[in-house]
């Protein structure tokens, strides 16, 4: 069986980072799959999924790597070719990836306590943004 669902998010842009935990939990409850796998997945080039322990100062830290390791303020052909001074949000996106596969077992998501799923924004700018969630295997 596959279940699948497209929720929208409000984003601030920048890394903004947002726990989709409860988003995914209340797909795979509404699917009645009880052994599977779930697959959570950024639509758009200047996104990722990853997963975290989603609180303030860790969320700030990650931001700052982020930074670190991609600058938002270093050149970027992409962002001189099109002007729109993104090029940074595009290479921390395809770092990271766009999305994420976990698996299902006795109809919850199996990940540890302090474990929870998110949506990272990487683009220059407050965005309405997509999430695809699909769920599979057996009820």
């Amino acid at each position: 069986m596959i279940c699948s669902k497209t929720i929208h998010i409000t984003t601030k842009g920048f890394s903004d980072i947002i726990d989709l935990t409860n988003n995914v939990e209340n797909v795979i409850d509404e699917s009645g799959i009880r052994e599977g796998i779930a697959n959570i997945s950024a639509i758009g080039s200047t996104a990722s999924i990853t997963t975290m322990e989603f609180e303030p100062a860790l969320v700030e830290d990650f931001k700052e790597k982020l930074e670190q390791l991609v600058s938002s303020r270093e050149r970027s052909r992409h962002s001189e070719t099109w002007g729109d001074d993104n090029g940074f949000s595009h290479m921390r996106a395809s770092l990271m990836g766009p999305g994420i596969t976990m698996p299902v077992s006795k109809g919850k998501l199996v990940r540890g306590t302090w474990q929870q799923v998110v949506y990272i924004d990487h683009d220059n700018r407050p965005r309405d943004r997509e999430v695809f969630i699909q769920i599979m295997g057996e009820q």
